[in-house]
């Protein structure tokens, strides 16, 4: 049941947890129970073509329960976080207006933060800087420049990959261009802009448990075509250079295909990086304070019914 009045703040439910976990299929179900739409926080299921390695909703999933924000441009059409929450803000008014419940759903939590709170905005950054910076990236190299990340910053050290190149060079650009580490520049803005009522709810399970049905996942995406996808992709003319094909299982499958990596190599890289990825995704999503998680039972199943009683508290009104 949705408030009445449609001038207060859209209520939202959000659904997070790492890769692997079962996200989709209880944001499907609570949507069945409660009605509404899902609106999908992915930043890989935006590309068309890309379907069996991003894992996106099954037709059955999607028949069940109306899905926003995936299929919406091509591999090699730009997206950022910027258009993305853009549509979703657009969504979530939409469906307000039409007194639907609104679930987001996904992994990516960057998307899931500039839609629910706002974007950071950009200090002015010293392009001496920068090119210093990748000129001592070439030179010394990347643990060089996360070394000194630690240094002058180690709030954003412990959130960014040491090999995460791209992270590194921004957050030593913003320190060296204005004297604050980003990590403060992020705590003075606290992304302000709340424009919904949220309540989050995490899914978690233990490690190893995780570990297993990822690698299990991997296994059945190979044998509903995985590595076909991505051939087909490169027959489109959407190369290796993009980055989607960058992303998980489909750089691994593409140098299968290029013949760089033989195939039981490829197979071991893609489950190893979907760990390392669950992992990252776990640090991001634990550090929110706001989300609630729910445990699993001794089965390994989730307590639906402790679920569905806080969502329909908080769809009521509550808090």
């Amino acid at each position: 049941m949705m408030p009445d009045d449609r001038t207060k703040q859209p209520r939202v439910v959000v659904v997070v947890g790492p890769t692997g976990v079962g996200k989709s299929q209880l944001a499907v179900e609570l949507a069945e129970h409660f009605g509404g739409e899902i609106i999908t926080a992915d930043s890989m299921q935006v590309y068309k073509f890309m379907d069996i390695g991003t894992d996106k909703p099954s037709h059955e999933a999607q028949r069940k329960v109306q899905h926003h924000l995936i299929d919406l441009v091509f591999p090699d059409e730009p997206f950022h976080a910027g258009i993305y929450r853009a549509l979703g803000q657009a969504v979530i008014a939409d469906l307000h207006r039409a007194r639907k419940p609104i679930w987001v759903v996904g992994g990516t939590g960057l998307y899931i933060k500039v839609l629910t709170q706002g974007l950071f905005p950009a200090p002015a950054i010293d392009p001496d800087a920068r090119e210093r910076l990748k000129r001592e990236a070439r030179e010394r190299g990347n643990g060089f420049l996360y070394g000194r990340l630690r240094q002058l910053d180690r709030a954003t050290a412990e959130r960014v990959h040491p090999n995460d190149l791209f992270r590194i060079t921004r957050a030593l650009e913003v320190f060296e261009s204005t004297g604050i580490p980003i990590s403060l520049h992020r705590d003075q803005h606290r992304f302000g802009d709340r424009p919904f009522s949220l309540l989050k709810v995490g899914l978690e399970m233990e490690r190893s448990k995780l570990y297993r049905r990822i690698e299990e996942r991997v296994d059945r995406m190979i044998e509903q075509g995985f590595l076909e996808e991505v051939c087909g992709l490169l027959e489109k003319g959407y190369g290796p250079q993009l980055k989607p094909m960058q992303s998980l299982g489909y750089k691994q499958f593409t140098r299968f295909l290029l013949k760089e990596i033989g195939w039981d190599e490829a197979v071991h890289r893609v489950k190893r990086e979907t760990r390392h990825y669950a992992k990252r995704q776990w640090t991001w999503f634990k550090t929110d304070p706001e989300v609630r998680w729910q445990e699993r039972l001794a089965d390994g199943s989730l307590d639906r019914r402790r679920i569905v009683k806080e969502v329909a508290s908080f769809l009521e009104g509550g808090g």
